[in-house]
């Protein structure tokens, strides 16, 4: 079994679109808008886990603290600088263990979103 995509409905369609594609370097796999769908599947390349975008104007804004979506980066710091940047507030950085740094940021539709440089994913 494999794990094929997690799904985000938004009212914020667009702007979760770009929060992807900006900061987790995600492109567009497939595009279902072309037949009146408003839904996306953004990944790093077909085939790969994929986040699905839905547009729902009637999802509801809810904080789930239990809950992140986690992407592994070389350049955790320019990443953090962009955030902060665009007026978003990651948290700081977060060190548990020796070799892990990562923080949180919550993506428009307020999901938690970790961003992490950790040698063991490089193993």
């Amino acid at each position: 079994m494999e794990m094929v995509h997690i799904t985000i409905q938004t009212p914020g369609f667009e702007e979760e679109i770009a929060f992807y594609e900006t900061y987790a370097g995600l492109s567009i796999q497939r595009d279902m808008r072309s037949v009146g769908k408003e839904l996306v599947f953004l990944g790093n390349r077909n085939e790969s886990t994929m986040l699905e975008i839905i547009h729902n104007q009637e999802a509801p804004e809810y904080e789930n603290t239990y809950l992140s979506i986690g992407f592994h980066t070389d350049d955790l710091d320019s990443i953090r600088e962009k955030l902060i940047s665009a007026g978003l507030d990651p948290t700081p950085f977060i060190t548990p263990i020796p070799g892990v740094r990562f923080f949180y940021v919550r993506d428009p539709a307020g999901v938690n979103v970790q961003f992490i440089d950790a040698f063991y994913l490089n193993n």
